[in-house]
């Protein structure tokens, strides 16, 4: 007969709770739950049956390591003079995700046994981490998590100890950052996410995401980059040049916000790459320059421009909008005009394209995940914290694979689109 304590009376686990070896896993879980409470006894918490359990789970399985170390069972006087024996055992305890657990760490007398399943100066399990992980994803500081783990589970976590679990994302993020891209993709689409950072005083600085569509309809994120707000073509050929090292060698078209010197970074790493600004960005530009008043007049007068059915149509619906508005607005003339070269590429298109091409709205869905874990932070102490922040943001994207399944439906009809208007360039053979 056994005794061990939950809650804070001790518990026998008598014959009635030994299982044979005929009773399964669900009907020992029934058992143990259903003892507990017809005995009132608390299921988490401290001394808590399923702390309980975890900590004869792994004891249990320590217990195995050792045996298949030693090379003979507990007790067997086959262990006598072979070398190698057990050596008792040393108490540590370790956080879980059912509180902290302590447990007896078997050791041998020539000190070669190394557990596996808690490690030697292991103090956490791998859950512990991926749930600071998830904290951190979210946009909880290092101070609120630990105080999270600490009232939720019980369990005193450092800051410190938070940093250096976060800090193991770098070497993650580094591999991801480098890793080998597809040689075609049909869609890249560019964006960037303000982020605060504290260089000498808070300010503003733009972290670039760089998003493609597959060949097959997926999304797939090609990298994030930190800029200081003053990128031209030179920042952007770094960029480009640093994807097609990593194997992308054509972009049918590229979707940005106008970004300067851009267009002329692509042209020399994929000349063959369209440049699409984003409608919906230089809409909402437009608006900067007129009075709230005017907004739903102005919109109104541009949208026979976007929706025109070729470029010489747009041209002369925006004539028409030049000769109504220009005198007003100025400067909204002057933003389109300068921006008509990369806005008029998506008119040439089918309807299918038109839609998923003309804004950056695609990314979106991203970028909102990204702003909800910044906003969260507030600043940031240096670049790379900012990065690590947005790294796992992405990385936390799509948990149920719901969204995949979306995004593969929703381009469909546009890659069909583009075959044939690439005439075959998206073909298995050129990937």
């Amino acid at each position: 007969m056994t005794e061990t304590a939950v809650g804070s009376e001790p518990v026998e686990l008598n014959d009635a709770a030994t299982p044979s070896n005929a009773t399964t896993d669900e009907q020992l879980i029934a058992m143990l739950v259903d003892r507990a409470r017809s005995e009132g006894l608390q299921l988490t918490g401290e001394g808590g049956l399923l702390q309980q359990l975890t900590k004869r789970v792994l004891e249990s399985a320590l217990e195995g390591e050792i045996t298949d170390h030693v090379g003979y069972e507990k007790y067997d006087p086959a262990g006598k003079n072979n070398g190698n024996s057990r050596n008792g055992t040393r108490a540590k305890t370790v956080l879980t995700d059912v509180r902290p657990v302590g447990v007896k760490v078997p050791r041998d007398t020539a000190g070669t046994f190394e557990p596996q399943l808690v490690k030697k100066r292991q103090r956490r399990l791998t859950g512990v981490d991926e749930m600071v992980l998830s904290l951190s994803a979210k946009g909880l500081t290092h101070g609120e998590i630990s105080a999270h783990l600490a009232e939720v589970y019980g369990a005193e976590v450092s800051k410190q100890t938070i940093s250096t679990i976060t800090d193991k994302v770098m070497e993650g993020m580094a591999e991801w950052q480098n890793r080998p891209l597809d040689r075609v993709y049909p869609v890249l689409f560019v964006d960037a996410i303000n982020v605060k950072i504290r260089d000498g005083q808070v300010a503003n600085r733009p972290i670039y995401v760089v998003m493609a569509v597959t060949v097959d309809g997926t999304r797939d994120i090609l990298g994030i980059w930190a800029g200081d707000g003053g990128e031209g073509a030179k920042y952007w050929l770094h960029v480009f040049t640093e994807l097609k090292n990593r194997g992308l060698d054509d972009v049918l078209m590229l979707v940005c916000d106008g970004l300067k010197g851009l267009p002329e970074a692509v042209e020399t790493v994929w000349p063959r790459t369209i440049v699409q600004t984003c409608v919906v960005h230089l809409l909402r530009n437009s608006f900067r320059y007129a009075a709230r008043q005017d907004w739903d007049k102005v919109a109104k007068a541009l949208k026979p421009v976007y929706t025109a059915p070729s470029e010489d149509a747009a041209t002369e619906r925006f004539l028409e909008f030049q000769e109504s508005w220009g005198r007003k607005y100025p400067a909204i003339v002057k933003l389109w005009s300068d921006a008509w070269a990369e806005f008029v590429p998506f008119l040439s298109f089918d309807v299918e394209i038109r839609k998923v091409i003309c804004s950056t709205n695609a990314i979106e869905s991203v970028n909102a995940r990204i702003r909800k874990a910044v906003r969260a932070r507030g600043h940031f102490p240096n670049e790379a914290a900012a990065l690590k922040c947005v790294y796992m943001a992405l990385m936390s994207l799509d948990p149920t694979g719901k969204g995949r399944k979306r995004w593969t439906m929703r381009w469909k009809a546009p890659l069909n689109a583009f075959q044939i208007a690439f005439e075959g360039r998206l073909t298995p053979s050129n990937n």
